[in-house]
């Protein structure tokens, strides 16, 4: 395994809160670790507390995540922690400054609740402390620890003793640690300054060592907590066991990164072409917007432009007709002389001088009273017919959604069915928003010697399904659909697989005259299943039950025969059924089945290919002019003598019952092929004699049901 040198993680080793590395790292119960100092922060939030500084991060037990240092003051401040004298950060909630337990987590935003201990339960993470350690002594270069005990000049130190918390050079180490005294037992370890406890104790339990981890809570633990403790109920391991599976957990997934580098990188720059893509298509959607509501405003701008030219012509004729109006008004105030004139004239006593002025003034003041009796505005000061009402292109501009990409829609495969056509259905996620139309594309999955097909692209579909013609027999087919609304498309549906049938599809429903016992079974409307329902004929049978006899099947055909080519048809049988014997029979043979009931027959009187009895051994290379499979109980049994199990192998010849049957009959080579119609996998396949009309051929028994294929029956598909 190749290692990762320690200057490529420093993401690693910086601390959510404060972006700088870790100081004094303390893991939260949720696993991710924070800086002591940025914890204390969060927890008094602006309140500082009077003994922080002196406090650090040290505890009262060498195991807690406030580890004791060679420090007077620490030890003062410990013991008043102990004594209750002075409040610690979380410590008590009875404590006179308000304080918090509980804060979210930075890397998770979880909230961690830190109980009544607060900081103090919590363990201090020694092991990336030691990486930090590490990290920062390769970021300065290597740069030499020197001896605490030598006297000037110091010397670079060789060894740091983590009992004595102290950094030596050989010198001094040899007479600080003199053989055959305590000391020469201490645990030493290259040059450090990150000084950690030999054993890791018990927060809760301060004189306890954990050697157990808790699964629940995800944490070392004293055999304490697990007597009496928080951790009484939950299911604890050992520290060694925990140690180990843990450990190989972590190399598996390590050894699993690296080798799949090659793979990360690819990734990558399928990513950064993801990327340019993206900044490409997003400019592409902006210009196109910007496009479409330039577009909008010039017509805005146009039918603005026209209306408002048509109000100005419409206002300055009205104001012209007003205004000739009151210039006519206007002349009749100017010309009150007539009045005048005409009071002097009917002062004239001659007769025929008043006629002959008179007449013509008469005129005059008649169409003057005319105008006063008959005044009319010349137009209407109201502007209504200009009124525009903008609501439903309101209404319009307000749907326009630009709220994101449509969800993708899901294809539904209980709906779907592929035969020489694809009926393809789809569904929308609860809660999506209507969406414009719909776009199938769909391509035939090439194998290793073929090459590699294109997509095609239906047209645009505006519901929920679409059909998709000529498709190949006996191909896989991938289809995926994606959403359109406004313009913007959502992304793919998972890709979906179906395989084509080996030979045009047979549409044929069921045959009602041709030997269907009424009784036993019961057939729908349209002819398309068929049920069989325990009668009294079963209860008058009961007798020749007991004799050791059986009641025989009751057969029902298809209403189309067969006399040549290949074809396939599909069907579906009820799990629960007790026994369905599905398969083909030749005219002769069917007429013998039906015009000769064999109630009280043995079972081994036929060669019954599809049943247990053991006879189609005998027979198994004889042609027979029929073949049926047993099926009953949720399950598919395999005749013994099949070339697809082995004889003996009684494990092998019982299937799964599939959810949909198929049957290929290739009547000229004589052959007929029995499928799971979902996978194409070819389940059984024998000889058969096509010497006559070939029918498909249904027994049932007890309670059961069969179900044709609703596409076969409603479509009546073909090859062309």
């Amino acid at each position: 395994m190749s290692r990762v040198p320690i200057k490529n993680i420093e993401r690693e080793l910086i601390c959510p809160i404060c972006k700088e590395l870790f100081t004094h790292p303390l893991i939260l119960p949720c696993q991710h670790s924070v800086c002591h100092k940025c914890v204390k922060e969060l927890l008094l939030l602006n309140h500082e507390d009077s003994f922080s500084t002196d406090a650090g991060s040290e505890c009262s037990n060498p195991g807690s995540p406030r580890s004791r240092v060679p420090s007077p003051s620490m030890e003062r401040l410990d013991r008043l922690v102990r004594s209750g004298s002075v409040s610690s950060p979380g410590w008590r909630r009875s404590s006179v400054t308000p304080r918090v337990t509980t804060f979210p987590c930075p890397g998770c935003q979880h909230d961690i609740d830190l109980g009544e201990r607060g900081i103090s339960m919590l363990f201090r993470n020694f092991t990336l402390e030691s990486i930090v350690e590490r990290y920062r002594q390769a970021a300065r270069a290597a740069v030499a620890i020197m001896c605490n005990m030598c006297k000037p000049p110091v010397q670079e130190a060789t060894k740091s003793c983590m009992d004595c918390k102290a950094s030596y050079c050989n010198e001094c180490f040899k007479l600080h640690h003199p053989w055959g005294t305590p000391k020469a037992q201490h645990e030493y370890v290259g040059p450090t300054t990150n000084f950690r406890p030999k054993v890791l104790m018990c927060p809760e339990h301060e004189m306890e060592k954990v050697n157990m981890y808790c699964e629940v809570c995800r944490r070392p633990v004293c055999h304490l907590c697990k007597l009496g403790g928080s951790h009484a109920n939950h299911k604890v391991t050992s520290m060694s066991s925990a140690y180990k599976i843990l450990k190989d957990k972590l190399s598996k997934s390590i050894h699993y990164l690296i080798s799949k580098e090659d793979q990360v990188r690819n990734q990558i720059s399928e990513l950064e072409v993801l990327i340019h893509e993206t900044e490409e298509s997003g400019q592409l959607a902006e210009r196109r917007a910007n496009e479409h509501f330039e577009r909008l405003f010039e017509t805005l701008q146009e039918k603005k432009t026209e209306m408002l030219r048509s109000i100005e012509q419409s206002r300055n004729c009205r104001l012209d007709k007003f205004k000739s109006q009151v210039e006519e008004y206007q002349g009749m105030l100017e010309n009150s002389g007539l009045v005048g004139y005409a009071q002097e004239v009917l002062k004239e006593t001659d007769q025929s001088c008043f006629v002959q002025t008179a007449k013509q003034l008469h005129v005059r003041v008649q169409k003057a009273t005319e105008s006063l009796k008959t005044f009319q505005p010349a137009a209407s000061p109201s502007f209504d017919e200009f009124f525009l009402d903008t609501s439903k292109e309101e209404s319009l501009l307000k749907e326009l959604s630009f709220g994101g990409v449509p969800d993708p829609p899901m294809i539904d495969l209980s709906q779907s069915r592929v035969y020489n056509e694809g009926l393809i259905h789809w569904r929308l996620p609860e809660d999506s928003l209507p969406t414009d139309h719909h776009v199938l594309e769909y391509k035939k999955v090439a194998t290793e010697d073929e090459a590699k097909s294109k997509w095609q692209m239906s047209d645009h579909v505006y519901g929920s399904s679409t059909v998709v013609c000529d498709l190949d027999r006996y191909c896989r087919y991938a289809f995926r659909v994606r959403s359109c609304r406004n313009g913007v498309y959502s992304p793919y549906s998972p890709e979906v697989s179906f395989h084509t049938p080996p030979a045009p599809v047979f549409g044929f429903l069921f045959n009602e005259k041709c030997g269907f016992s009424v009784e036993r079974l019961q057939l729908s409307k349209r002819r398309d299943s068929v049920e069989s329902v325990a009668g009294m004929a079963f209860l008058l049978a009961a007798d020749r039950v007991q004799t050791g006899s059986y009641i025989c099947l009751d057969y029902i055909v298809g209403d189309t025969g067969i006399s040549h080519g290949r074809h396939y048809w599909a069907f579906r049988v009820d799990p629960s059924s007790y026994m369905v014997k599905v398969g083909v029979a030749s005219d002769s043979k069917l007429i013998e089945w039906f015009h000769n009931p064999r109630d009280t027959s043995s079972p081994r009187y036929d060669h019954d290919s599809g049943h247990d009895s053991g006879s189609e051994d005998t027979c198994y290379d004889l042609s027979q002019p029929f073949t049926l499979v047993t099926m009953g109980m949720g399950k598919l049994f395999i005749p013994k003598a099949s070339i697809t199990a082995s004889a003996g192998d009684h494990g092998n010849r019982v299937l799964p019952l599939p959810q949909r049957i198929g049957v290929c009959l290739d009547y000229d080579a004589g052959r007929v092929f029995f499928y799971d119609a979902d996978t194409m996998r070819c389940l059984y396949e024998r000889q058969v004699d096509c010497s006559g009309t070939m029918y498909p051929a249904f027994g049932l028994m007890g309670g059961g049901a069969v179900h044709l294929e609703e596409f076969i029956t409603a479509k009546r598909l073909s090859y062309m």
